[in-house]
């Protein structure tokens, strides 16, 4: 009755008191500034066969002021299946690459990584070299990656966990998205 659930208020207070000191030291270490010339976007925007939808448009300006503070990001974007969060990762991945840096974005799993490639090679691909890193690459195929990685030749790297092995040197990563649906 009453005690459980003033546990579980408590658990929730102490879970919540904990994430926003975690999100003020983050905060208070600055980072750089991401703004791009929106080039890459107007190209990709032309190249989707729909238009972004309001809320889709307003999660953009939202995490492209952010991106646009020194201040660095730490964001949650929520959506059900199919609402088209993949786009608005890639649009926010593209915002790095008209920055000069590099983006990554980690899947939970293969499968998932290389759909998010594949897309991403589709739209992106004409414009920016899209390179996809899991731990099923053939030993050749893993090192020409790396080497593309660390060279900055890859502007946008997909993979799993396997882009946090300690072999995996970006050149500049400027931005990081992780997608970890599944997780919830």
């Amino acid at each position: 009755g009453a005690a459980w659930r003033r546990l579980a208020y408590d658990e929730l207070l102490a879970g919540q008191l904990a994430l926003a000191l975690v999100r003020a030291r983050i905060r208070r270490t600055t980072g750089r500034p991401l703004v791009g010339d929106g080039k890459l976007e107007a190209a990709i925007r032309a190249a989707l066969p729909y238009s972004l939808t309001g809320s889709q448009e307003t999660a953009l300006d939202e995490i492209h002021a952010d991106l646009a503070s020194p201040d660095r990001m730490l964001r949650l974007l929520q959506g059900d299946v199919g609402s088209g969060k993949t786009v608005i990762a890639l649009f926010v991945l593209l915002r790095a690459v008209e920055s000069g840096v590099q983006g990554a974005l980690m899947a939970p799993t293969e499968t998932l990584a290389g759909q998010h490639a594949e897309t991403a090679a589709r739209l992106v691909g004409p414009h920016a070299r899209v390179e996809l890193l899991t731990a099923a690459l053939a030993a050749r195929e893993r090192r020409e990656a790396l080497t593309r990685i660390e060279t900055g030749e890859a502007a946008i790297v997909i993979g799993t966990h396997a882009l946090l092995q300690e072999d995996v040197a970006f050149s500049d990563l400027g931005l990081l998205v992780v997608d970890e649906q599944h997780r919830f």
